[in-house]
């Protein structure tokens, strides 16, 4: 299984102003935007831990996954959430042969912690011996910050400021995150109930 990311955060749609004045960071100088290139890092680097930690796409942009074998032909759960919309669902064999399916024999149901891809007939399409399925996707809260439920836009900020605060050391444990971030985004991390197993 393998979840690309095909399209960025874009940088419109980072806080950017919000990072500053959470920094407290002066305004109203000649060189207002010279740290910009740097903080903009930080909220990146903030939004991607986040999105790990919890399986959440915050800012929504379009992905695609692919996968050798459903683990449940009746309806297979979706790597990340929330997803507003599958947009493409297409079998590959082993000798790159495409076959792109009909969106009315597949749905999404919709779930803020498991989507699911679901068949409207009985079963998902049977994935070629040796080849793959793709689903395109598109997930996340919405386009804009402003999309983002509170706690997990606060979580982005004291976790970009805190490797703000700490951009030049280098004893720190790996993947230290501050407990004010894991406890905003506690709630939003998906339990792993089917090891091995069907996802539902």
């Amino acid at each position: 299984m393998m979840l690309i990311e095909e399209t960025a955060v874009s940088q419109a749609a980072l806080p950017l102003a919000e990072f500053k004045a959470h920094l407290r960071l002066g305004t109203g100088f000649d060189d207002d935007t010279l740290q910009d290139a740097v903080l903009e890092s930080f909220l990146r680097a903030a939004l991607a831990a986040i999105e790990a930690r919890t399986g959440k796409a915050l800012i929504a942009r379009g992905f695609s996954w692919t996968v050798t074998r459903w683990r449940d032909q009746a309806g297979q759960a979706l790597p990340i959430a929330p997803v507003s919309a599958v947009t493409a669902l297409k079998l590959r064999s082993q000798t790159d042969e495409e076959e792109v399916i009909d969106p009315a024999l597949y749905l999404l149901e919709a779930d803020m912690q498991r989507p699911i891809l679901r068949p409207r007939g009985t079963l998902l399409p049977m994935i070629p011996e040796g080849g793959v399925a793709e689903v395109v996707l598109t997930a996340g809260y919405g386009p804009t910050w402003g999309d983002l439920p509170a706690d997990l836009a606060q979580a982005v900020l004291l976790l970009a400021a805190h490797y703000y605060e700490y951009r030049d050391e280098t004893a720190l444990g790996g993947g230290c995150m501050p407990f004010g971030v894991t406890s905003l985004i506690e709630r939003y991390r998906t339990v792993r109930l089917f090891a091995g197993g069907a996802a539902r």
